[in-house]
C-alpha cells in the first residue's frame, strides 16, 4: 500500500475539481482501486503504487491542458484518461489528436485508416480518401485542414463539393443561388462548427480565410498556399475532376474524398473519382487511402444497414 499527495499550487483548485467536485468523482470512477481524498488544494492518493502513478500522469495531463486552454471538463478528462490507457497521456504528443475543438473536445483520428490519412498527408501533397458513408473521411480531412491553418502551414482553407442533385431538384429549393447551394455544402459547415469557435469561423469565412463553394466555382483559379478539399468527389465528372486537380498551386495540399458506391451522376456520365483512381494510382506524390466498414463511427446500425444493402445489391 502506497500513498501520495498531489498539491495544486498554481491554479484555483475549485476550477480543477469542477462543480460539486464532478471532475474528482469522474477520476474516482476511473480509478476504483484507489482511495482519493480531497482536502483544500491537496489530493491524497492511497493504494497500489502503479495505480497511483497512472493517476499522477493523468492529472499532470489535466494540468497541462488547463494551463493551455483555461478550462477543464468531464469530456476532456474522459479523453485524457482514454489516451492514458493507450500510453498517450500527453494530448500534445498524440499523433491521432488533430485539433482541440469547441468546448474542449479532442478531434482525433479514431480508426487505423483515418490514422493512415493523417500520416499520408505528411508525405504527399495530394491524397485520395475513398470509403463508405460514416467512415470519417470528410471529417478527418477537414480536421487536417484546420490543423494546417492553425499551424500556419497554409494561409487558407478551401472546401468544395459538386452540386449534384441526389434525387432532389435544385430548382425547387427556395432562395437565391447561395441559398440553393448551401444545403449541398452543409456537411462541411457542420465539421468546421465542431472544430472552431462560432465567431472565429464566421470571421474566417467573411475574411476569405475559409471558403466553402461549389466545384464549378473553382474553374480558372490557381489555389496557392491553401489546403483544399473536394468532398463527394464521386459526383464530379471526369472533366470536372481534371479541372479541379489542375488548380493546384504552390504550397498547396489537396484531399479528395468520396464514396464510389453512391454515385448520383446521370448514367451516361462516368465518375471522375473512379476514373482518377484508375489512372493516378502509383503516381509519385499522390496517396490513396481506402476506408471500409471498420472505419464507420456513426451509430452501430449504419454498418449493419450498409452490409444489408451491399448484400441485396450483390444478389
Amino acid at each position: 500500500m502506497s500513498e501520495k499527495n498531489i498539491v495544486i499550487e498554481v491554479f484555483d483548485p475549485r476550477d480543477i475539481y469542477g462543480v460539486n467536485e464532478a471532475n474528482i468523482k469522474l477520476l474516482k470512477d476511473f480509478f476504483p482501486k484507489l482511495k482519493v481524498v480531497v482536502r483544500g488544494d491537496t489530493i491524497r492518493l492511497i493504494g497500489d503504487e502503479e495505480e497511483i502513478n497512472r493517476f499522477d500522469k493523468c492529472f499532470e495531463a489535466m494540468m497541462r491542458y488547463y494551463e493551455k486552454f483555461g478550462m477543464i471538463n468531464e469530456h476532456v478528462i474522459t479523453e485524457l484518461l482514454s489516451s492514458a490507457d493507450n500510453s498517450a497521456t500527453n494530448p500534445e504528443n498524440g499523433d491521432d489528436i488533430l485539433v482541440h475543438g469547441r468546448n474542449g473536445n479532442f478531434i482525433r483520428a479514431k480508426t487505423p485508416n483515418q490514422r493512415v490519412m493523417v500520416s499520408s498527408i505528411r508525405n504527399h501533397d495530394m491524397l485520395f480518401a475513398i470509403g463508405p458513408a460514416g467512415s470519417g473521411k470528410t471529417y478527418t480531412a477537414v480536421a487536417l485542414a484546420v490543423r494546417a491553418l492553425k499551424n500556419k502551414e497554409v494561409k487558407r482553407i478551401i472546401l468544395t463539393r459538386p452540386a449534384v442533385e441526389a434525387g432532389e431538384n435544385l430548382g425547387f429549393l427556395p432562395g437565391d443561388l447561395k441559398d440553393k447551394l448551401d444545403p449541398y455544402l452543409q456537411p462541411l459547415y457542420d465539421a468546421l462548427w465542431d472544430m472552431l469557435p462560432a465567431q472565429k469561423l464566421k470571421d474566417f469565412i467573411e475574411e476569405g480565410i475559409i471558403e466553402i463553394a461549389p466545384l464549378a466555382f473553382m474553374r480558372g483559379r490557381t489555389l496557392d498556399n491553401a489546403f483544399v478539399i473536394l468532398d463527394e468527389a464521386q459526383n464530379a465528372t471526369i472533366p470536372q475532376m481534371k479541372m479541379f486537380l489542375t488548380r493546384m498551386g504552390k504550397s498547396a495540399r489537396f484531399i479528395v474524398t468520396g464514396d464510389i458506391t453512391q454515385v448520383d451522376l446521370p448514367k451516361n456520365q462516368a465518375s471522375g473519382l473512379i476514373h482518377a483512381a484508375g489512372i493516378l494510382k502509383g503516381v509519385e506524390g499522390i496517396a490513396f487511402v481506402m476506408l471500409d466498414e471498420q472505419d464507420i463511427i456513426r451509430h452501430g446500425l449504419v454498418t449493419t444497414i450498409l452490409r444489408a444493402y451491399n448484400n441485396g445489391e450483390s444478389k
